[in-house]
């Protein structure tokens, strides 16, 4: 976590010249992030480093997220040769580390972010692309992409996709209005700030957010890759979403479709991001996601993916699969 090489002129050029940069956070991708302190004032530098990130999105979304009156950080300075942004900094309250110490809270804490999807969900979606087939399909591929393989398993990859073809159409074709998908909406990227009018929420890690059904980013709240929703609170949570949206009829269906095709796509990327990028802690994550994975395969509306996962990847090579090449 050296800070990159430019960020002292471009702090000089934002009015931070004396201010100290100390080191805040790894990421899945290739963006860094510090903190930035001086005196009584701080703030977060975002490294997303050219070619390999583009910030871009990033602003523009929050941007737009701040016109819609949500917590998003503010864009305090931007250097998009070098992929560097001066953001808000929202404090060290972050939701996953709060629960984790006081657990009496989730209900409360999962409300308010259930709240806050239902007030976006009443918006118009921003000017975005669509999360359309050829996404879902993209993603649900990184599973037999990177995982199949780094367990020496062949697969059926044409008849995997057209068990998909089969049950995406569920989601496609559902009666539920298009929404803002933020598309990494979990305890780790939601921040506990003073700001009621926000729900008390701060948003981050939303710049690969599209136009899709409003399910997904409930899937990646109560179904989180990195911490246990207790399945209590994931039923009430999505009860109240329902109390407070009345999505359509066939919503039930598309959360546990999305859920699936979530849960796959993070395997796949799990996978990838220790056989590809070194990564290995990623691969203690994985026996959540096939125990979310198989919760949502059991729902009818996804059988013709259930049955090609009990024909291809019998139980041995799920769960605890790769744990054997995890580092002692």
């Amino acid at each position: 976590m050296i800070p990159p090489a430019a960020a002292p002129a471009f702090l000089a050029q934002a009015g931070w010249e004396r201010a100290a940069i100390l080191p805040l956070a790894g990421d899945a991708s290739f963006r860094r992030y510090f903190r930035v302190v001086e005196e009584s004032r701080r703030a977060v530098l975002m490294d997303a480093p050219p070619p390999h990130e583009d910030p871009r999105p990033f602003i523009a979304i929050a941007e737009q997220l701040r016109l819609d009156g949500f917590a998003a950080p503010r864009i305090l300075a931007r250097d998009l040769t070098h992929g560097l942004v001066l953001i808000e900094d929202f404090g060290d309250s972050r939701v996953k580390e709060h629960l984790d110490a006081r657990p009496g809270d989730e209900m409360a804490v999962y409300r308010r972010a259930v709240d806050l999807l239902g007030e976006l969900h009443r918006l118009p979606p921003a000017d975005l692309p669509p999360y359309d087939h050829g996404v879902y399909q993209r993603e649900t591929g990184l599973l037999t992409e990177y995982y199949c393989p780094a367990i020496g398993l062949p697969v059926d990859v044409d008849a995997y996709v057209g068990a998909w073809d089969k049950v995406l159409p569920l989601v496609e074709g559902s009666a539920s209005p298009a929404v803002t998908v933020l598309r990494d909406y979990h305890a780790e990227n939601i921040m506990l700030i003073e700001d009621p009018s926000s729900h008390g929420l701060g948003l981050l890690d939303f710049q690969d957010a599209l136009v899709g059904h409003p399910a997904y980013d409930l899937v990646s709240l109560l179904q989180d890759a990195r911490r246990d929703v207790p399945v209590a609170v994931e039923a009430a949570m999505l009860a109240h979403y329902r109390a407070i949206a009345s999505p359509p009829a066939d919503f039930d269906a598309a959360y546990a479709v999305l859920g699936a095709q979530r849960n796959a796509k993070i395997i796949g990327i799990f996978t990838r991001l220790w056989k590809r990028d070194g990564k290995p802690r990623y691969l203690s994550y994985l026996p959540r996601m096939w125990g979310l994975l198989e919760r949502d395969l059991a729902h009818p509306a996804l059988a013709p993916v259930a049955d090609w996962f009990a024909a291809n990847i019998p139980a041995d090579k799920r769960h605890d699969a790769l744990q054997a090449f995890a580092p002692a």
